[in-house]
């Protein structure tokens, strides 16, 4: 027995100094040197408190291949997962559960527009030149560093990226963007079966006596059941990697600035997830710096600043995706794609392509309209030229060089927001806008057989909207309807004005604004718009018959000025009732799945709050006999909110605060494996905030009640001139990707407390505060 205890002593002393050594392989190497080819010249990676790299080069090729080589250290699962959307190959790690995807991004074309665009490109041109480095530099580490865990658990393996990958990623980020598919073949179902009235208060047109995004620009009755909106949202929902939702954008001049230097401010809305999305690094040579936040596999930053310039970006919305009706006359050609699934069978997906685009009809099962249907979609259609675009955004010296980028940007469709050092600041819109014929409502599917619904004209870049050094001292844009486009209000899946409303709001009324003033004012989490909702409500359900336990949530109610704290109660009541009132609404003409569909599109934000103060064909129960009155919904929905509240937390309303059903976890895609779940996922935090305020923390409606915030501020970035080299900024989790890093979480909990960090430019303090160097030769 001694000596069995002593060799079982010996076995388990092997598996833990094996452990051991296993669990320092999968340490990202922050301090002390690698050997890489294609590094020219010494290459030094100062990396600060918060894991962010400071890469000093002497020349920019180094500088771009030491980024690809850091980046990849910290995020190479990301960029691994990010390249395998469009190309259709997730199955191969995730197995059954993502074959629907697989097989609705086979159909997108995304793959195939970028092998044809990275066959024309210029292999001389600078961007090329740059990406090619970068992408050198992710395959050094691929070949040289250590193995992530993912890569382990997924018994998948580490494979060499190319310029390809970086332009499948483009593309997936272009279609996240979009929401046309969310949204059209649901909105043409319900003409067809409840008809034109039931269109007319769904905020399919926009109200011009909303908040517009300014111009100025330089002068020089069955239950409608929807089988395809329920098929993409199938093959969507179980995308590992977070979808691009909306954003806001500020940009202050400096006759409303304390210091009389430009403001700048972004916070792009993204899905969350674990890795967050940006990955941000300082990249200095001689000739060029820039403090950048990248796409995994991206090589060019989409949002940076410098000593010189910022940018940053919110989401356009304008349409860019149309869908026609086909008939068998109209296929020009099919294309068959096999999908390797793990541990199953291969799928093998048949696409079927017209002059449109690609027909969805048998891409997925619940597809089963009789006619076809195609899917034309702008990023597709026009030539790509985004990785030149990032290059000349990210290597411009003023904001003539800036806007040479902006007609080379044709999907999707942004708002780049400027500052300048110069004391310059603008917004513009971009993307190839098309001018259709004035009959064509392009949220319906048009008739792709009669030629009568085409597109007349691709719209010049100069035609978008845009506004420079405007008169009133600030350019903004919160994903609302800009001002007219060639004399008309361009269609759009814009959101409503609640975000631009508050944003003009509060710089209006500030002429000294301060860096610390823009700090708090992205963490604003006031809505006066749901406070006027309510309010509204109230006054329409005032004569009705309440228990004192109603009359106890009227007052609260009453009161409420739109703010969202954690410790508030009304925001649990308002939320509670909206979604009652949505469901008494349309549930009755619409089948489960449409309902739930159409309370996720961004034209349900728009007519919520419209819808109420009027009265509307969706207000009649069409189960009854009777017919009901915006008084009746609103009273019964009011009524059920209060009862599944008492339900819910108890008679006490001092209970229903508003912590206890607004949460935020960050999911890894290996988080899902429940007993891993606390390993990779960030969170769950109790979260303040809410949907359509400044501090943008959206979510989706449910019967429980429950608010689980599925994306919100990517980042939040703020940018003084006046003091660049202390500009602030925080990530939702932390830099890294790697779970056994101390920087994977470690802005987590700064970031729901609102707070910032610096970004550093200036050399001394960065070496001062550096506590680790990674040399690259």
């Amino acid at each position: 027995m001694k000596k069995a205890a002593k060799i079982l002593g010996i076995v388990l002393l092997v598996i833990l100094i094996a452990g051991y050594i296993f669990y320092r392989t999968l340490l990202p190497t922050y301090d002390g040197s690698f050997d890489i080819e294609n590094i020219q010249e010494e290459v030094t990676v100062h990396y600060d408190d918060y894991g962010i790299p400071h890469i000093y080069a002497q020349n920019e090729v180094d500088a771009f291949t030491a980024l690809g080589f850091v980046h990849a250290q910290d995020r190479l699962w990301q960029m691994e997962l990010m390249r395998r959307i469009a190309p259709s190959r997730l199955s191969e790690v995730f197995g059954d559960a993502t074959v629907d995807t697989d097989r609705f991004f086979a159909a997108t074309g995304i793959d195939e527009a970028s092998e044809t665009t990275v066959k024309n490109l210029d292999k001389n041109s600078k961007s090329y030149i740059l990406a090619q480095a970068y992408i050198d530099g992710i395959n050094q580490f691929v070949e040289q560093g250590a193995t992530p865990i993912e890569f382990y658990l997924t018994g998948i393996d580490k494979t060499k990226f190319v310029i390809k990958d970086m332009y499948n990623i483009f593309g997936y980020m272009a279609f996240s963007f979009a929401m046309a598919h969310k949204t059209d073949p649901l909105l043409t179902s319900i003409q067809q079966n409840l008809g034109n009235d039931y269109l007319t208060d769904l905020g399919l047109h926009i109200d011009p006596n909303t908040t517009l995004i300014q111009n100025y620009p330089a002068k020089d009755t069955a239950k409608v059941k929807n089988t395809m909106i329920a098929a993409v949202d199938k093959a969507l929902k179980p995308l590992p990697i977070p979808q691009f939702i909306g954003s806001n954008s500020w940009v202050i001049a400096p006759q409303k600035t304390a210091s009389g230097k430009v403001l700048f401010a972004n916070d792009p809305h993204i899905g969350f997830a674990q890795p967050s999305v940006w990955y941000e690094a300082h990249v200095h040579t001689p000739t060029y710096e820039m403090y950048g936040y990248h796409l995994a596999g991206v090589a060019f930053p989409l949002l940076g600043h410098n000593r010189k310039i910022a940018y940053g970006m919110t989401m356009f919305e304008n349409d860019d995706i149309d869908f026609y009706w086909e008939d068998e006359n109209a296929i020009l050609g099919e294309t068959t794609k096999t999908i390797k699934v793990k541990d199953a069978d291969d799928v093998t997906v048949t696409v079927k392509r017209t002059k449109h685009g690609p027909i969805l009809n048998g891409i997925a099962d619940e597809i089963d309209f009789e006619k076809s249907v195609a899917m034309s979609w702008m990023y597709i259609q026009r030539p790509n030229q985004l990785l030149d675009a990032c290059y000349t955004m990210s290597h411009a010296q003023n904001q003539k060089e800036f806007e040479q980028a902006l007609p080379k940007i044709h999907a999707p469709g942004l708002n780049l927001m400027y500052g300048d050092a110069q004391d310059n600041i603008g917004w513009y819109a971009v993307g190839q806008l098309t001018e259709r014929p004035a009959h064509v409502n392009s949220k319906l599917i048009l008739d792709g057989t009669s030629g009568n619904d085409e597109p007349v004209r691709f719209m010049d870049a100069s035609e978008n909207p845009s506004a420079t050094n405007p008169p009133w001292n600030y350019v903004y844009s919160a994903n609302n309807q800009p001002d007219s486009i060639s004399g008309s209000l361009y269609p759009g899946y814009y959101l409503p004005e609640n975000r631009g409303k508050r944003i003009v709001e509060l710089i209006e009324a500030n002429n000294k604004w301060t860096k610390e003033d823009v700090m708090q004012m992205t963490l604003d989490v006031t809505s006066k718009v749901h406070a006027e909702t309510i309010q509204e409500v109230l006054n329409v359900i005032a004569n009705a018959d309440f228990s004192s336990k109603e009359e106890e949530v009227i007052n609260v109610l009453k009161n409420w000025n739109g703010d969202n704290q954690l410790t508030d109660i009304a925001p649990t009541m308002y939320h509670r009732f909206i979604y009652h009132y949505l469901k008494n609404t349309f549930s009755d003409e619409l089948a489960k799945e449409s309902f739930e569909m159409l309370i996720k599109t961004h034209l349900a934000k728009r007519f919520t709050s419209s819808l109420l103060f009027k009265e509307s064909i969706w207000y009649d129960d069409v189960s009854t006999t009777a017919k009901e009155t915006r008084k009746d919904i609103l009273v019964k929905s009011f009524k059920e909110a209060v009862a599944h509240l008492e339900t819910q937390f108890g008679s006490d309303i001092n209970t229903w605060t508003w912590n206890k059903v607004h949460t935020v976890e960050h999911p890894h895609p290996i988080g899902k494996v429940e007993m891993l779940r606390s390993w990779f996922n960030v969170g769950p935090y109790e979260i303040a905030g809410t949907q359509e305020v400044i501090n943008n923390l959206g979510f989706n409606y449910n019967e429980a009640g429950t608010y689980e915030v599925y994306f919100g501020p990517s980042t939040r970035r703020v940018i003084d001139f006046s003091d660049i080299e202390n500009s602030m900024s925080i990530l939702p989790t932390g830099q890294s990707g790697n779970p056994f890093s101390e920087h994977y979480d470690d802005q987590a909990e700064m970031y729901i407390q609102g707070k910032f960090r610096k970004m550093l430019l200036n050399t001394e303090e960065i070496k001062k505060q550096s506590k680790n160097t990674l040399i690259l030769n």
